[in-house]
């Protein structure tokens, strides 16, 4: 038989599991909705009633309408930031960007199914693509991450990023691929994860090859 110590002790493990299920049913929610009657037109009591909570609820696990339609893309952001800290100290900056993307794919998708469906995931793109208001949080939002990026980038190559601009430099032309081709595939026919990887290779392999080289000795 349990103690009263040991139901105790559980607790606090069995709160934490329903609040990450009601936070997660509540993104799944939004994300149906947004991508299906529109972002402007969905309302939060709308998402609120669809897990039946109350509005309430909603802004206990969110900001508002604008934080849940970008919570898993700031995800899949998070774990390319993580992906590019552990890359290997040999590689070059692009390289290292590169293959923080492409090799920690699998790695994201697992991260974002947990949470909900990926191909709710990848429909959400085209959903922000198309909403200006969204589109231009997004954008805000990567420029954040950019220079959190640029920073990792100078410390692998033993450089002052207030001083030597090729951090900046190689981080705004990876920006720059990485919009082109987020753009393209979410506008585009293919949604599928395997397109997005496809599409993302292709572009960030036409990058002029001098950005691939180490600068440490430079």
């Amino acid at each position: 038989m349990e103690t009263a110590e040991a139901t105790a002790a559980e607790r606090p493990g069995l709160r934490e599991r329903k609040k990450q299920r009601t936070h997660d049913a509540l993104l799944r929610a939004a994300l149906e909705l947004f991508t299906t009657q529109g972002y402007e037109a969905t309302t939060v009591d709308e998402i609120a009633e669809a897990v039946d909570v109350s509005q309430r609820t909603f802004f206990r696990y969110f900001a508002g309408k604008e934080e849940a339609a970008l919570a898993v893309v700031d995800l899949s952001q998070e774990h390319f930031v993580a992906a590019l800290r552990a890359r290997p100290a040999h590689e070059a900056p692009l390289e290292a960007l590169r293959n923080a993307v492409l090799e920690g794919w699998d790695a994201i998708g697992e991260a974002v199914a947990r949470i909900v469906p990926v191909d709710l995931y990848l429909r959400s793109y085209g959903m922000i693509e198309s909403t200006p208001a969204l589109l231009a949080a997004h954008l805000r939002r990567a420029d954040e991450v950019a220079r959190e990026i640029e920073a990792i980038v100078a410390e692998r190559e033993g450089l002052d990023v207030r001083t030597d601009p090729r951090p900046r430099v190689a981080v705004a032309v990876f920006a720059g691929v990485m919009r082109v081709t987020e753009r393209l595939w979410a506008m585009g026919g293919d949604l599928s994860m395997e397109a997005m990887r496809e599409l993302t290779a292709a572009h960030l392999d036409a990058v002029r090859p001098s950005l691939a080289e180490k600068w440490r000795n430079g």
